[in-house]
């Protein structure tokens, strides 16, 4: 690659002297080669279309830029290549942004205040709706009630989304405004919980989610695109310059077709519909093609096999340790899965099947391997999350050709709520990631934001400690799954890339390549390992001009 970059510079030295170029010298650089191997450089040249024009080892001769050019002496700080979350929600992060945030409440009590202050400071409000609550951090063996709401949000109606985004907390008032009672079924793929009576309790796992939210009024337009460019501006300082958004609605790809027309998109969004109704409202022919200097692409569609583990929502092949009359969730029959594979890939789009119980995972596996021969693998359908999986399934992925779409940090917060939803005995083939590698499955890294908090870099110390950001257990959860910080830095640039069918156009730093990159304040290579959380983005570069810069 650098001797590539080398070739060209004769070239490059009798290129106009007046082009509009950018030259970074006395940089720290890394970036991934061709062969998947870290290499080092000082300088970097960008031409004034944000594309590279030669990426130079200390020591090769600097070359010659006119007066009208940038030159930047980084004074020999850490440069990378611009960081791809392979999986993540950026409305969903951006409307959290603007919402009550229940992340922070380590304890019952403390997610009451929360609600407490927010209705306080928010009285014009006709709903009191938030998310990011998690029952396990707060100690609790089971799930918040509507009285427990009932006692700070008075009389208006309110509406919490868990942290995993499948499952809601609602009280009293809003379960009646949605008409929801003892004789109110379970809808299919949904489970409302109940007491002992039958009566509803306040928590609605998956589908059973829509009796409530179908209520709640959407935000307007206003708000949206308020929420996406507090989105934008948070993924810019995250170091982020690509996302694959799961999940993108009508609504959302409008959105984002607005902000590209006025050129204000900060972001590669590759997307991801939200399932076929939302594809066939936005593209329903084909993929779209990419958009605004390949910022924008509906290039899949989103289909979900199951549910989460924290809810019991996930799909397992046995029953739950710690609740034996239930396996979890089902979205859909055998035959059902199989036709959506197949339609989606004879449209031309790439599957991400949402797959976290094992037998789920088989299940989507079972569909893949049944569409294959009318196919093949020019897709790169990929499985999002594939955190539990029967150890025998597990070379099926790589027989299959598929992507394995992990969260890091999903490893280090799911942890002890794991152990216990299905006992360490089944955790063999979960969070596997050392166990995929070695069967040949190719990975990309994201967050799941806002899930997770959106950056990259707890993903990356997630990835190579197996701890959480307490530095808890000592010496990692089932440490033999860690990756090298090598690996780790690969899924969230160039492997991102690769599953998102772009690593001809970006996630590394080569020539012809887009020139997005980022400065960060420390070198990962050099930093201990528990210190990779720590690292900050100081600026991120968009087709070599900044997006972003720390005060």
């Amino acid at each position: 690659m650098i001797r590539a970059g080398i070739a060209a510079l004769a070239l490059l030295l009798a290129g106009p002297a007046d082009a509009a170029r950018t030259l970074i010298v006395n940089a720290n650089g890394y970036t991934i080669d061709s062969a998947g191997r870290w290499m080092r450089f000082s300088t970097l040249l960008v031409g004034d279309d944000g594309r590279v024009m030669a990426v130079l080892p200390e020591g090769a001769q600097e070359p010659k830029i006119g007066p009208g050019d940038f030159r930047l002496n980084a004074n020999r700080r850490t440069l990378l290549p611009g960081l791809i979350d392979a999986h993540g929600h950026i409305m969903g992060l951006g409307l959290g942004l603007r919402q009550l945030d229940l992340a922070p409440a380590r304890t019952l009590a403390e997610a009451q205040a929360r609600v407490t202050a927010h209705v306080r400071s928010n009285g014009t409000l006709s709903w009191i709706s938030g998310r990011g609550w998690n029952q396990m951090r707060w100690g609790l063996d089971r799930f918040p009630t509507a009285a427990e709401l009932d006692a700070v949000t008075v009389d208006k109606p309110a509406w919490l989304v868990r942290a995993d985004g499948h499952a809601g907390w609602a009280n009293s008032a809003a379960m009646k405004l949605a008409g929801i009672n003892r004789q109110t079924k379970d809808p299919k793929g949904g489970r409302i919980l109940r007491d002992a009576a039958g009566n509803p309790t306040g928590v609605f796992i998956d589908a059973a989610m829509d009796l409530v939210e179908r209520h709640v009024p959407p935000p307007s337009a206003g708000e949206r695109e308020k929420a996406f460019e507090a989105a934008l501006k948070h993924l810019a300082i995250q170091g982020l310059t690509g996302m694959h958004d799961m999940g993108v609605t009508p609504e959302s790809w409008a959105l984002y077709r607005s902000f590209g027309d006025e050129g204000r998109l900060t972001i590669r969004i590759t997307g991801y519909a939200d399932g076929m109704a939302a594809m066939e409202a936005i593209s329903p022919l084909r993929p779209t093609p990419w958009l605004y200097g390949d910022r924008l692409r509906l290039q899949g569609i989103k289909l979900y096999a199951d549910g989460a583990l924290g809810s019991r929502g996930a799909w397992l092949l046995a029953p739950y340790a710690d609740e034996p009359a239930t396996s979890g969730l089902r979205f859909l029959d055998d035959a059902r899965m199989k036709n959506l594979f197949s339609r989606a890939n004879f449209l031309g789009y790439q599957v991400a099947a949402h797959a976290i119980g094992d037998a789920a995972n088989r299940q989507v596996l079972d569909s893949f391997a049944e569409i294959r021969p009318a196919y093949g693998d020019r897709f790169r359908n990929r499985i999002e999350h594939a955190q539990l999986i029967d150890p025998a399934d597990i070379p099926r992925l790589a027989e299959l050709q598929l992507v394995a779409s992990v969260q890091p940090v999903h490893a280090t917060s799911d942890k002890a709520m794991a152990e216990t939803r299905v006992g360490p005995d089944r955790l063999t083939g979960a969070y596997a990631w050392a166990k995929l590698r070695a069967a040949g499955v190719q990975l990309a890294l994201g967050s799941d934001t806002p899930v997770e908090p959106a950056s990259p870099f707890y993903g990356i110390h997630a990835a190579v400690t197996r701890q959480d950001r307490e530095g808890q257990p000592p010496g990692g959860w089932r440490p033999e799954e860690a990756m090298t910080l090598e690996q780790a830095l690969a899924g969230f640039t160039h492997d991102a890339a690769y599953a998102g069918l772009a690593e001809d156009r970006v996630g590394r730093l080569d020539v012809g390549y887009w020139a997005d990159f980022i400065f960060v304040d420390t070198d990962p290579f050099r930093a201990p390992p528990e210190a990779l959380h720590r690292i900050h983005v100081e600026e991120t570069w968009l087709a070599g001009r900044r997006v972003f810069v720390r005060d």
